[in-house]
């Protein structure tokens, strides 16, 4: 049976498909085992091997030794039976990494956008609990500056005067600042600052919109709005909280093999903790 490129199995019901390179990625395994006709409880059945086993949870150990990475879903929640799944393949390094649920679980992430309105402009503050969030979200968001006559929300785009990105105000790896709006420069002329917010093409100087574009940027990405309320009535700043549940870092472990080792030595954290 180990000279077959290809095997089918059966289990639970559910059909996989695999090469037997695979299956043999440790083994010592019982479904390495199982190819050379050494353990009874694979039943070859019309030229599939018949396993009486949870056939849902074994895509797990499949995508396990295709990868050699453990990678499951956000809302995955029966690591018990998993492990014990793993520990009837034979698959003890997948066991051992099961059983460090807390580095597999997601975890509650946690983001406020701050807002405020002080005559023609906008201010606008972002606290994230994951720093690799906030990074992402600066890499989105783009402020140009430029000249222009005439002051207001609604003054005309200065299409024909070249706008200058500004990098974003980062105070920490968890925050940023930005604004938006026109300040009084000399003369008729004042200082315009526009915000594009990627995939969103449009660069706005209005602060409401802004905001607006913004929220429905953080809800697009899987945020929940949570609760709004106004931190500081004089300035009138109005936070705006959001939450969703985020894969640690780590979670994607990866098993290091050497020839003719079973692999249970060389199972380690490939990636380091982020975003803490």
């Amino acid at each position: 049976m180990s000279s077959r490129e290809v095997v089918v199995l059966s289990v639970g019901g559910v059909r996989f498909v695999t090469r037997a390179s695979t299956l043999q990625q440790f083994p010592e395994s019982r479904l390495a085992q199982m190819l050379n006709d050494n353990d009874q409880e694979f039943k070859l059945v019309n030229g599939e091997f018949f396993v009486d086993r949870d056939g849902a949870l074994f895509s797990y150990i499949m995508d396990f030794l295709r990868t050699l990475q453990v990678s499951l879903p956000s809302d995955f929640s029966d690591y018990q039976r998993l492990q014990r799944e793993a520990e009837f393949y034979g698959l003890y390094p997948l066991a051992d990494l099961l059983r460090q649920e807390h580095l597999l679980k997601p975890r509650l992430e946690i983001l406020e956008v701050h807002f405020s309105l002080q005559e023609m402009q906008a201010f606008f503050r972002i606290f994230g609990s994951c720093s690799t969030t906030i990074e992402a979200l600066a890499e989105q968001i783009t402020v140009f500056t430029g000249q222009q006559s005439g002051q207001g929300w609604n003054s005309p785009f200065p299409s024909q005067k070249p706008l200058v990105p500004l990098p974003l105000e980062r105070p920490s790896h968890h925050d940023m600042v930005f604004l938006c709006g026109t300040e009084y420069s000399a003369g008729d002329q004042f200082v315009a600052r526009y915000v594009s917010i990627k995939p969103d093409n449009r660069k706005l100087i209005n602060g409401t919109n802004v905001l607006g574009l913004l929220l429905n940027t953080l809800l697009k990405d899987g945020f929940r709005l949570i609760s709004t309320r106004t931190v500081i009535s004089e300035e009138k700043v109005e936070c705006y909280t959001f939450e969703r549940m985020k894969r640690a870092a780590g979670l994607t472990i990866t098993v290091n093999q050497t020839p003719g080792s079973s692999g249970v030595a060389q199972a380690r954290r490939s990636q380091v903790q982020k975003g803490k």
